[in-house]
């Protein structure tokens, strides 16, 4: 089945679309390649309608219910965009975006049964965005308005530095229009499993706070590719996080739950010592373990995921989008946008990877029925409305520890030199306590 569907995606063909015709030509097959089967099939489906079809519309009831007050909730709430101007001088580690990103780690909204599947309610989710219009840098952080102070204060208690104000969404200042722009975008997904970490600042040594002549920040080249723009040109980044949740029951309890991805992370752990264990045999032929020895890259995949198992676990999505005036588009800027986090691969641990979107288009025949266009349209507003985890854009989240997210966002020391970026011209400073009244 699965050589099947790849050879149909390989294509360009959804995958859903597969598995739906694949499900149709066996369900006519079943009719008429073995029609006496088919029949005794139906017949029995139809004799046991009243006790399948009332749970069956019951199921989808709840659901068409969940999602209703689910979408009133979400439409309900006040969002707002928070700019972040940084100074002109930070001289702290990503390990400070870190803290921020803890303060985060919240999930109000979602406590008791009524609280999800009568009033809707859902826990907060946040976008921090990477923003080139023209070549000029910009840090935003788009929240429900509700926790305005609540994020201010996250920021401002590991940045005191930087200014913070409430602005106009950007996306409504340069609104798409497919008369006069052409557009290219993507989702970004982790080319492994959760488990395992991408390469972060901590292999980077930046949580040494180091001089600042020996820093390597590794979101400088995504900062070099935001000020490459010129003008027409625009870049947008958003990686959106919220507090994950899903659990699993802990084998051999009743009750008990786990954090779904940090088992998993510990049965990676026990699988790799399994490999690195040898067989021995005594003079007897009889078998037993020896002492695990592990090699380099099992190592720093051990200690690796080790490191992450401490560390707070986010639901995360990342969305990219290159857009230009017709006359100023360059397709180059597409592998530039694709290729913004593959300094933060490691060949044996995890990478962030393209999907998704324009990525799925690599026949001509695709572009037929304005399905481009469709695309266009669709990611733009998947981006302006910042929706991942639920409807109308409801899509795939994977974890990230805030590690890996402080290694992705963060704002960078004077050591990045990129031109596009805004600082402040000075620091901010408070005034002497002993000035007169």
């Amino acid at each position: 089945m699965k050589n099947i569907t790849k050879f149909f995606t390989d294509l360009g063909i959804e995958e859903t679309t597969v598995l739906a015709v694949l499900a149709a030509v066996a369900f006519f097959g079943l009719i008429f390649g073995a029609p006496d089967l088919g029949r005794a099939g139906v017949s029995w489906a139809i004799l046991f309608l009243p006790a399948w079809l009332p749970l069956v519309l019951l199921y989808w009831l709840s659901k068409l219910w969940v999602f209703y007050v689910r979408q009133q909730y979400i439409a309900g709430q006040d969002t707002i965009l928070l700019e972040i101007k940084i100074p002109r001088d930070i001289d702290k580690s990503p390990r400070a975006m870190e803290a921020v990103f803890s303060g985060l780690h919240i999930g109000p909204g979602e406590g008791t049964f009524v609280d999800r599947l009568i009033k809707g309610q859902v826990r907060p989710w946040w976008s921090f965005e990477l923003v080139s219009l023209e070549g000029r840098i910009h840090f935003y952080v788009w929240t429900r308005a509700f926790f305005k102070e609540y994020v201010e204060t996250q920021i401002y208690a590991q940045y005191p530095e930087v200014e913070i104000f409430e602005v106009e969404d950007y996306i409504r200042q340069v609104p798409y229009n497919p008369e006069k722009h052409s557009l290219w975008g993507c989702d970004f997904k982790l080319g492994g499993k959760d488990a395992y970490p991408i390469k972060t600042y901590v292999d980077y040594q930046l949580d040494k706070d180091p001089k600042e002549e020996y820093k390597i920040d590794p979101i400088a080249h995504l900062f070099e590719y935001l000020s490459s723009l010129k003008k027409g040109e625009y870049a947008f980044i958003q990686v959106m996080i919220r507090t994950n949740k899903d659990k699993r029951k802990k084998p051999g309890t009743w009750f008990e739950k786990e954090d779904r991805w940090k088992a998993e992370a510990k049965e990676e752990v026990d699988k790799i010592y399994k490999e690195a264990t040898p067989t021995l045999k005594d003079k007897d032929g009889k078998e037993s373990p020896g002492l695990p020895s592990l090699r380099t890259a099992q190592k720093e995949k051990v200690e690796a995921i080790d490191r992450s198992l401490d560390k707070q676990g986010f639901d995360t999505g990342i969305r990219g989008i290159y857009m230009a005036e017709k006359d100023s588009f360059k397709g180059i800027r597409i592998a530039g946008l694709t290729g913004v986090f593959k300094q933060f691969s490691s060949s044996h641990l995890n990478s962030i990877v393209p999907t998704g979107w324009f990525t799925t288009f690599s026949f001509e025949w695709q572009s037929w029925f304005g399905a481009k266009a469709q695309a266009a349209a669709g990611i733009f507003d998947a981006y302006a409305q910042r929706s991942w985890f639920h409807p109308p854009y409801d899509t795939p989240a994977y974890v990230m520890t805030t590690e890996e997210l402080a290694t992705i966002y963060h704002f960078p020391s004077r050591t990045v030199q990129a031109p596009g970026l805004e600082r402040l011209p000075s620091t901010k400073a408070e005034a002497p306590p002993n000035l007169p009244i």
